[in-house]
């Protein structure tokens, strides 16, 4: 078992470069099944979730090569099943990606359900209706989701909610459909135009990535592949701005396009942090810091997977702040924790009440989720002292080189792994984490 050990408080300087976007990686990996052309992706972020998600191509009869650290080649001339196992699909609810593509593909496509972090109801009703207006004859058995069509059409479909999963999952889908397909309240995040992006360049036809309304053109097949280079991780990115604020330091955040977290940058400013920004980074210097609220909504709105980390945050402000998650019922995962490191949080329903400032004070905490985890480190960073995070496995599903590029910020930080004896021993894990 490994654990994170962080020396605090320290605050974060210097530069620190974004990797690839593991949200956007996910659907274009999928996007493979599409055509028996090979696809070449470039700034692929090293996780353990693309390893995943390379297993479960791979188990689907794509052919799967990873050309560097951050490259790969897929190659789906021939699918050998269309069939995946709860063994598979519960690492992660990234899964359900491929069963849109593969009804398009094959006609047919049964998925064991999804996995992945349990921040609460993600339910895929709006990905199954959409595929029953589209032709598929749907199934939801007790343990698999099934679908089958002989070809599927073009159809009208609005969403209850601008799901993203649900938005690139019925992209997929509709790019080989006969007709077209308009989706109404359509997601917008920046991983969603991404998938879009690389499906034009294999020859798709699609506008509107970005609005609320998409129109896919389909085709009897996608002709060509293409190479694609992943866009940057606002969450990421976000992260790291979040993290400097709470420090107090000064860190440039680079290869990140601002326009992404423009209600982030919005908010630490609100809250007293310096943001400057330029084309590709920013620069956020802290300062003393007053509570902010903070409400998730989709996107333009702040993101969900930043709501833990602004949480952490605001424990370092002076006054109350009332944070509320609006998407998930289950995302507060991460406030029994850090009161371990003696934050002053109270949630009542779907709303975290914050007291701050507080000096807060090392422990041991467990990791429960990705985002959980990232603010989890944030606090670690401010405490005084040295804290001992464990359940590390859910940041390196999420954060490629978590601890090397936190050390690059002049953080006192180390991954040391417990021996069957009980003992600890370190281990440099940097640079190799999702291989």
């Amino acid at each position: 078992m490994d654990l994170l050990r962080i020396a605090g408080p320290h605050p974060l300087e210097g530069t620190v470069s974004i990797s690839g976007s593991k949200n956007a990686a996910l659907p274009v990996m999928a996007a493979a099944l599409l055509t028996d052309q090979p696809l070449e992706l470039h700034n692929v972020p090293d996780i353990e979730d693309i390893e995943a998600m390379a297993t479960m191509l791979r188990h689907l009869g794509v052919q799967v090569d990873r050309l560097a650290q951050s490259s790969w080649r897929l190659h789906a001339a021939r699918l050998g099943t269309v069939q995946i196992g709860a063994d598979l699909t519960r690492r992660m609810r990234g899964s359900f990606l491929l069963f849109g593509a593969l009804i398009a593909r094959s006609g047919e496509a049964a998925i064991a359900r999804p996995g992945g972090d349990d921040i609460g109801m993600r339910r895929v009703e709006q990905h199954l209706e959409g595929l029953r207006l589209m032709g598929a004859n749907v199934d939801e058995l007790s343990d698999m989701y099934t679908a089958q069509a002989a070809r599927l059409h073009g159809a009208r479909i609005d969403l209850d909610m601008p799901t993203v999963t649900g938005t690139e999952n019925l992209i997929m889908a509709a790019v080989l459909a006969d007709g077209i397909t308009v989706i109404a309240n359509a997601a917008r995040e920046p991983h969603v135009f991404d998938l879009v992006r690389c499906l034009v360049g294999m020859g798709a036809r699609i506008s509107g990535a970005g609005t609320e309304l998409i129109v896919i053109e389909g085709q009897p097949s996608l002709l060509h592949g293409t190479t694609h280079s992943v866009t940057t991780d606002y969450i990421e990115a976000g992260t790291y701005m979040v993290a400097a604020a709470a420090t107090r330091g000064q860190v440039v955040v680079d290869r990140m396009r601002p326009s992404d977290v423009r209600w982030l940058i919005n908010k630490l400013r609100t809250a007293g942090a310096d943001v400057v920004e330029g084309a590709s980074h920013v620069l956020v210097r802290g300062g003393p810091l007053r509570a902010v609220d903070v409400t998730t909504w989709p996107h333009p709105g702040f993101a969900t997977d930043l709501q833990p980390q602004w949480g952490a945050l605001m424990t370092q402000a002076t006054g109350t702040s009332i944070v509320s998650e609006a998407l998930y019922e289950n995302r507060f995962r991460h406030v029994p924790e850090l009161m371990r490191f003696g934050a002053r949080i109270s949630v009542e329903g779907r709303s975290a009440i914050i007291e701050g400032p507080v000096r807060l004070t090392p422990t041991r905490a467990t990791v429960p989720d990705i985002r959980s985890g990232a603010a989890l480190v944030i606090a670690a960073l401010c405490a005084h002292g040295t804290t001992e995070l464990d359940g590390v496995y859910h940041l390196d599903r999420g954060y490629e080189a978590l601890e090397e590029k936190l050390r690059g910020l002049g953080a006192n930080v180390e991954r040391v792994t417990i021996a069957g004896d009980g003992d600890a021993a370190q281990f440099d894990l940097s640079g190799v984490v999702g291989d």
